[in-house]
């Protein structure tokens, strides 16, 4: 999880929490505010656990990528050193 995300979600959710105990006391402008203010803040939570699904899928692509090209490239010494040998 990132770090703005590590951030912005506890102090969402402690704001809509903070908030809701107050909610008694609250019109029903106010009241509509808040409830969207927490299904926002939801959507927010499941974007990042979306976005840190596909960044932790990315971040395996590349390792074996890494590997692939470390692979090819000591093969490719292989056979320049053999060639060299001849």
């Amino acid at each position: 999880m990132n770090m703005l995300s590590r951030i912005m979600l506890p102090a969402a959710l402690a704001s809509a929490v903070l908030l809701g105990g107050c909610a008694t006391h609250l019109n029903e402008q106010d009241q509509a505010k808040l409830d969207q203010a927490v299904k926002d803040s939801g959507e927010a939570k499941e974007m990042a656990q979306q976005a840190m699904t596909q960044s932790q899928a990315a971040a395996a692509s590349a390792d074996r990528a890494a590997a692939s090209a470390q692979a090819a490239n000591e093969k490719a010494d292989r056979i320049f050193q053999h060639s060299l040998r001849k």
